[in-house]
């Protein structure tokens, strides 16, 4: 324990992180950064929430942030948590804690001031590193700094105990594999294994919320695979039997230079089916837009990429090309709408009139058809556009005049 010192990072110099430090009595060892920002700094990955834990109850660490001068919100104050704003964001202090009674969703908590309890109702030895703000000693009460190096993730304590504490562990379990892991903690595995029916006693959001950050990670396709071959996911999602098109949408989308999308990722795990995306959307309590662009994702129908990227927009059209091309065929597809713009069609309805078609529904059916053909022709110039308008409007005036 504290065989290792914290490496420099660029997070250490934000504004105001070293006054709130000197606040929380972290000179005289009252104060550490905690756990993913000590995991991450230490694996050399940029960090971006930074958490601090303090043997100081609550009522002291508002009391001496405000006599700081230091904006202090009581977040989460009766589980311990204080959020310090600083000009570079915000900062989440938690006073350290210990588990008196869990049900699998909730925990009823009472502060302490011992280190090691704190660390003990961690979930993984990865995340439960501390590290001295002054001096940068880390402290590992559970071998993190040895599964960091492995690339193992290992539950602290009992594996079926930390589950039944709080089932989420399950995911977390396989997200931070997909992120950190190379090979699964065989007594972990088994224990997510035989508990993954507790997951339905969780809220959707919270399955949710899991599910899409580990769609995201590294490993993603493999984890996935390995979570569909021991059940886990048969319990909340059972429509999700196969990680072969999330490979392959995996692989388009590192080849594309397109950032991994969790929606395009969870669509990959899907059928064809918008009505069924549309039902999980709403059972995992996605948002409209989330919805949305999972239903357009899980519509079969293709056409011209710039089409595609016209009508869809270039995210719609990306996630169906990835869906539904084979390797090459989308990635040649996706190439003609990389760094392009989808043009407006340079014409109003106000335009149709003044050149003599009478107000009404005709205006907008011939809206529609010079649009549909100037799509079709690959959004051509103004001299072919006139020329689709004035066939459009010339058939439109022999209607209406018939």
């Amino acid at each position: 324990m504290g065989s290792l010192s914290l490496p420099p990072a660029p997070w250490r110099n934000r504004t105001g992180l070293d006054a709130l430090c000197a606040a929380l009595g972290a000179g005289d060892g009252d104060a550490r950064f905690v756990g993913g920002v000590v995991r991450d700094t230490i694996l050399g990955i940029e960090a971006h929430d930074i958490d601090i834990a303090t043997r100081l109850a609550p009522d002291e660490v508002l009391k001496r942030l405000r006599a700081s001068h230091i904006r202090a919100v009581p977040t989460g104050i009766a589980h311990g948590t204080i959020t310090a704003v600083l000009p570079d964001g915000p900062v989440e202090v938690t006073t350290l804690r210990r588990d008196l009674t869990t049900d699998g969703r909730h925990a009823t908590i009472a502060f302490t001031d011992d280190w090691r309890a704190d660390a003990a109702r961690r979930d993984f030895t990865i995340n439960a590193l501390y590290a001295d703000p002054v001096t940068g000693e880390v402290f590992d009460y559970f071998g993190g700094q040895a599964d960091l190096a492995a690339r193992r993730v290992r539950f602290i304590g009992d594996p079926l105990q930390r589950i039944a504490e709080d089932h989420l562990r399950i995911l977390r379990f396989f997200r931070f594999l997909a992120r950190f892991g190379d090979t699964p903690d065989a007594e972990g595995l088994a224990a997510c294994t035989t508990r993954a029916n507790d997951l339905m006693a969780l809220s959707r959001e919270r399955i949710a919320d899991e599910v899409l950050k580990l769609l995201v990670a590294a490993k993603a396709p493999e984890i996935v695979a390995l979570m569909i071959d021991h059940g886990i996911f048969a319990p909340v999602l059972p429509e999700i039997t196969s990680a072969v098109r999330l490979a392959r949408v995996a692989g388009v989308e590192a080849s594309a230079g397109l950032a991994p999308n969790a929606i395009r990722r969870l669509a990959a795990l899907l059928p064809d089916d918008p009505a069924l995306g549309d039902g999980i959307g709403a059972r995992l309590k996605l948002s409209n837009l989330q919805r949305r662009r999972l239903t357009t994702a899980l519509t079969a129908e293709l056409g011209a990429p710039r089409a595609l990227g016209y009508r869809l927009g270039l995210d719609g059209a990306a996630d169906r090309l990835a869906l539904q091309l084979p390797s090459d065929a989308a990635l040649a597809a996706l190439a003609t709408i990389t760094d392009w713009t989808p043009p407006r069609l340079p014409l109003s309805g106000g335009d149709l009139v003044a050149r003599g078609l009478r107000k009404g529904p005709d205006v907008a059916r011939t809206l529609r058809a010079i649009e549909d053909q100037w799509i079709a022709e690959d959004f051509p110039g103004d001299d072919r556009l006139g020329a689709i308008t004035d066939a459009a409007l010339d058939q439109a005036l022999r209607s209406t005049n018939s």
